[in-house]
Protein backbone atom coordinates (compact mmCIF):
# COMPACT_ATOMS: atom_id res chain seq x y z
CA UNK A 1 0.00 0.00 0.00
CA UNK A 2 1.50 3.06 -0.79
CA UNK A 3 0.42 6.80 0.84
CA UNK A 4 2.08 10.17 0.65
CA UNK A 5 1.82 12.15 4.03
CA UNK A 6 1.98 15.27 2.97
CA UNK A 7 1.49 19.53 4.04
CA UNK A 8 1.29 22.64 2.64
CA UNK A 9 2.18 26.34 3.62
CA UNK A 10 0.17 29.06 2.16
CA UNK A 11 -0.38 32.78 2.11
CA UNK A 12 -3.33 32.61 4.34
CA UNK A 13 -6.37 30.97 4.98
CA UNK A 14 -8.77 30.99 2.26
CA UNK A 15 -8.19 28.53 -0.30
CA UNK A 16 -10.30 31.01 -2.86
CA UNK A 17 -8.00 33.75 -3.00
CA UNK A 18 -4.50 32.85 -0.87
CA UNK A 19 -1.94 30.37 -2.51
CA UNK A 20 0.16 27.46 -1.81
CA UNK A 21 3.95 29.10 -1.24
CA UNK A 22 5.43 25.63 -0.29
CA UNK A 23 4.88 21.92 -0.64
CA UNK A 24 5.95 18.90 0.90
CA UNK A 25 5.76 15.21 1.17
CA UNK A 26 7.35 11.83 1.66
CA UNK A 27 6.33 8.27 0.19
CA UNK A 28 5.18 5.58 2.63
CA UNK A 29 4.98 2.02 1.81
CA UNK A 30 3.38 -0.69 4.21
CA UNK A 31 3.43 2.18 6.38
CA UNK A 32 7.32 2.15 5.95
CA UNK A 33 9.35 5.65 4.68
CA UNK A 34 10.82 4.73 1.00
CA UNK A 35 13.48 7.89 1.15
CA UNK A 36 11.36 9.26 -1.92
CA UNK A 37 10.30 12.83 -0.57
CA UNK A 38 8.31 15.81 -2.39
CA UNK A 39 9.65 20.04 -1.51
CA UNK A 40 8.79 22.64 -3.28
CA UNK A 41 9.01 26.49 -2.54
CA UNK A 42 6.51 28.00 -5.02
CA UNK A 43 5.95 31.66 -6.00
CA UNK A 44 2.45 33.14 -5.04
CA UNK A 45 2.19 35.05 -7.94
CA UNK A 46 1.96 38.60 -6.93
CA UNK A 47 -0.57 37.28 -4.06
CA UNK A 48 0.43 39.11 -0.54
CA UNK A 49 1.48 36.72 2.21
CA UNK A 50 -0.70 37.53 5.27
CA UNK A 51 1.43 38.44 8.16
CA UNK A 52 -0.08 36.08 10.48
CA UNK A 53 0.62 33.21 8.42
CA UNK A 54 4.10 34.80 8.02
CA UNK A 55 4.27 34.36 11.48
CA UNK A 56 3.24 30.84 11.87
CA UNK A 57 5.43 29.27 8.59
CA UNK A 58 8.40 32.13 8.85
CA UNK A 59 8.24 32.19 4.49
CA UNK A 60 8.45 36.03 3.28
CA UNK A 61 7.65 36.71 -0.14
CA UNK A 62 11.58 37.69 -0.51
CA UNK A 63 12.22 34.07 -0.03
CA UNK A 64 10.31 33.29 -3.30
CA UNK A 65 11.61 35.52 -5.93
CA UNK A 66 12.62 32.77 -8.38
CA UNK A 67 10.92 30.22 -7.43
CA UNK A 68 8.68 28.03 -9.94
CA UNK A 69 4.63 28.72 -10.03
CA UNK A 70 2.09 26.02 -8.99
CA UNK A 71 1.57 25.49 -12.96
CA UNK A 72 5.68 24.73 -12.98
CA UNK A 73 5.23 22.06 -10.51
CA UNK A 74 1.72 20.61 -10.67
CA UNK A 75 3.11 17.80 -13.25
CA UNK A 76 5.87 16.85 -10.80
CA UNK A 77 3.64 17.06 -8.00
CA UNK A 78 0.85 14.60 -9.72
CA UNK A 79 2.70 12.13 -10.42
CA UNK A 80 4.31 11.67 -7.14
CA UNK A 81 1.35 11.48 -5.44
CA UNK A 82 -0.10 9.28 -8.15
CA UNK A 83 -2.39 6.02 -7.10
CA UNK A 84 -1.50 6.89 -3.04
CA UNK A 85 -3.79 7.99 -0.41
CA UNK A 86 -3.17 11.17 1.00
CA UNK A 87 -2.57 11.88 4.22
CA UNK A 88 -2.55 15.16 6.51
CA UNK A 89 -3.19 17.06 9.51
CA UNK A 90 -6.52 18.72 9.28
CA UNK A 91 -6.53 17.32 5.82
CA UNK A 92 -9.64 19.35 4.89
CA UNK A 93 -7.87 22.71 4.95
CA UNK A 94 -4.87 21.22 2.51
CA UNK A 95 -6.78 19.32 0.22
CA UNK A 96 -9.11 22.70 0.10
CA UNK A 97 -5.72 24.81 -1.38
CA UNK A 98 -4.63 21.53 -3.64
CA UNK A 99 -8.09 21.30 -5.25
CA UNK A 100 -8.67 25.08 -5.51
CA UNK A 101 -4.94 24.99 -7.52
CA UNK A 102 -5.81 21.91 -9.45
CA UNK A 103 -8.94 23.99 -10.39
CA UNK A 104 -7.43 27.17 -11.69
CA UNK A 105 -5.27 24.86 -14.32
CA UNK A 106 -8.47 22.82 -15.37
CA UNK A 107 -7.08 19.24 -13.54
CA UNK A 108 -9.63 17.00 -11.48
CA UNK A 109 -10.05 17.74 -7.80
CA UNK A 110 -8.32 14.83 -5.50
CA UNK A 111 -10.72 12.46 -4.34
CA UNK A 112 -12.09 13.16 -0.98
CA UNK A 113 -12.07 9.27 -0.78
CA UNK A 114 -8.25 8.98 -1.10
CA UNK A 115 -7.77 11.26 1.63
CA UNK A 116 -6.75 10.37 5.37
CA UNK A 117 -7.28 13.03 7.92
CA UNK A 118 -4.95 12.39 10.68
CA UNK A 119 -6.50 14.92 13.06
CA UNK A 120 -9.76 13.62 12.83
CA UNK A 121 -7.91 9.90 13.81
CA UNK A 122 -6.59 11.67 16.82
CA UNK A 123 -9.75 13.29 18.11
CA UNK A 124 -11.03 9.74 17.93
CA UNK A 125 -8.00 7.98 20.04
CA UNK A 126 -7.60 11.20 22.27
CA UNK A 127 -10.91 12.82 22.63
CA UNK A 128 -9.61 14.83 25.69
CA UNK A 129 -7.14 16.45 23.09
CA UNK A 130 -4.73 18.08 22.54
CA UNK A 131 -3.96 17.04 19.40
CA UNK A 132 -1.89 19.65 17.57
CA UNK A 133 0.93 17.92 15.60
CA UNK A 134 3.42 19.45 18.24
CA UNK A 135 1.36 17.72 21.17
CA UNK A 136 0.85 14.26 19.15
CA UNK A 137 4.48 14.45 19.05
CA UNK A 138 4.95 15.35 22.29
CA UNK A 139 2.21 12.23 23.63
CA UNK A 140 4.36 9.59 21.05
CA UNK A 141 7.58 10.77 22.61
CA UNK A 142 8.66 12.33 18.82
CA UNK A 143 11.56 14.46 18.53
CA UNK A 144 10.14 17.90 16.79
CA UNK A 145 12.74 20.11 18.48
CA UNK A 146 13.55 21.42 14.87
CA UNK A 147 10.55 22.35 14.43
CA UNK A 148 10.52 26.09 15.55
CA UNK A 149 8.55 27.18 12.45
CA UNK A 150 5.90 24.96 10.69
CA UNK A 151 7.51 23.53 7.65
CA UNK A 152 6.04 21.97 4.61
CA UNK A 153 8.79 18.79 4.23
CA UNK A 154 9.49 19.13 8.69
CA UNK A 155 5.64 19.09 9.20
CA UNK A 156 4.85 15.82 6.85
CA UNK A 157 8.60 13.75 8.18
CA UNK A 158 6.88 14.67 11.80
CA UNK A 159 3.46 13.65 11.00
CA UNK A 160 3.90 10.31 8.98
CA UNK A 161 6.00 9.34 12.44
CA UNK A 162 2.68 10.51 14.25
CA UNK A 163 0.18 8.48 11.92
CA UNK A 164 2.23 5.14 12.34
CA UNK A 165 1.74 5.71 16.32
CA UNK A 166 -1.87 6.52 15.29
CA UNK A 167 -3.00 3.58 13.59
CA UNK A 168 -1.26 1.18 15.90
CA UNK A 169 2.43 1.74 16.39
CA UNK A 170 5.47 0.41 14.99
CA UNK A 171 4.19 -3.28 14.86
CA UNK A 172 1.65 -1.28 12.32
CA UNK A 173 4.30 -0.97 9.61
CA UNK A 174 5.60 -4.43 9.33
CA UNK A 175 4.64 -5.30 5.90
CA UNK A 176 1.70 -7.21 6.82
CA UNK A 177 0.26 -6.62 3.92
CA UNK A 178 2.46 -8.21 1.30
CA UNK A 179 0.94 -11.21 -0.98
CA UNK A 180 3.00 -13.70 -0.71
CA UNK A 181 2.02 -17.17 -2.89
CA UNK A 182 2.76 -20.72 -1.01
CA UNK A 183 2.12 -23.59 -2.24
CA UNK A 184 1.06 -26.26 1.00
CA UNK A 185 1.19 -30.25 0.82
CA UNK A 186 -1.00 -31.77 3.91
CA UNK A 187 -0.77 -34.97 4.48
CA UNK A 188 -3.50 -36.62 6.39
CA UNK A 189 -2.49 -39.11 9.32
CA UNK A 190 -5.12 -41.08 11.71
CA UNK A 191 -3.59 -41.04 15.27
CA UNK A 192 -5.24 -43.37 17.68
CA UNK A 193 -5.01 -42.70 20.81
CA UNK A 194 -5.51 -45.32 24.13
CA UNK A 195 -6.34 -43.67 27.11
CA UNK A 196 -5.84 -46.64 30.12
CA UNK A 197 -8.08 -46.83 33.04
CA UNK A 198 -6.98 -47.01 36.48
CA UNK A 199 -7.50 -50.11 38.01
CA UNK A 200 -8.88 -48.80 41.43
CA UNK A 201 -10.33 -45.23 41.52
CA UNK A 202 -7.89 -42.95 44.17
CA UNK A 203 -8.71 -43.26 47.87
CA UNK A 204 -10.26 -40.36 49.10
CA UNK A 205 -8.07 -37.05 50.90
CA UNK A 206 -11.67 -36.31 52.92
CA UNK A 207 -11.82 -37.54 56.72
CA UNK A 208 -15.21 -38.70 58.15
CA UNK A 209 -15.14 -35.43 60.46
CA UNK A 210 -14.51 -33.61 57.24
CA UNK A 211 -17.21 -35.20 55.54
CA UNK A 212 -20.14 -35.20 58.13
CA UNK A 213 -19.18 -31.28 58.21
CA UNK A 214 -19.77 -31.11 54.29
CA UNK A 215 -23.02 -32.70 54.69
CA UNK A 216 -24.31 -30.57 57.35
CA UNK A 217 -23.61 -27.41 55.37
CA UNK A 218 -25.19 -28.81 51.96
CA UNK A 219 -28.09 -29.44 53.90
CA UNK A 220 -28.57 -25.55 54.99
CA UNK A 221 -28.16 -24.38 51.39
CA UNK A 222 -31.99 -25.84 50.79
CA UNK A 223 -33.27 -27.89 48.10
CA UNK A 224 -31.49 -26.39 45.15
CA UNK A 225 -28.04 -26.75 46.25
CA UNK A 226 -26.40 -28.38 43.66
CA UNK A 227 -23.87 -30.33 46.16
CA UNK A 228 -27.68 -32.28 46.71
CA UNK A 229 -26.61 -33.73 43.14
CA UNK A 230 -23.94 -35.50 44.76
CA UNK A 231 -25.46 -36.50 48.06
CA UNK A 232 -29.27 -37.33 46.71
CA UNK A 233 -28.56 -41.37 46.93
CA UNK A 234 -27.42 -41.34 50.40
CA UNK A 235 -25.57 -39.41 53.19
CA UNK A 236 -22.52 -38.09 52.59
CA UNK A 237 -20.60 -40.69 54.22
CA UNK A 238 -21.97 -42.89 51.63
CA UNK A 239 -20.74 -40.85 48.82
CA UNK A 240 -17.05 -40.38 50.26
CA UNK A 241 -15.73 -41.36 46.27
CA UNK A 242 -17.66 -38.73 44.59
CA UNK A 243 -16.68 -36.23 47.49
CA UNK A 244 -13.08 -36.54 47.32
CA UNK A 245 -13.12 -37.11 43.35
CA UNK A 246 -14.84 -33.06 43.47
CA UNK A 247 -11.71 -31.93 46.07
CA UNK A 248 -9.27 -32.79 44.24
CA UNK A 249 -10.11 -31.23 41.41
Amino acid sequence: MREIVFDTETTGLDSRDDRIIELGGIELVNRFPTGRTFHRYINPQNRAINPEAQAVHGISAADLVGKPTFPEVVDEFLDFIDGAHLVAHNAGFDIAFINAEFGRLGHPEVDRGRVIDTLAIAKRRHPMGPNSLDALCRRYGIDNSRRTKHGALLDSELLAEVYIELIGGKQAALGLETTVSTTTVVETAVIEISVRQRPAPLAPRLTEIEISAHAEIVRDLGDKALWLKLDQFGPASENREALGSVAER
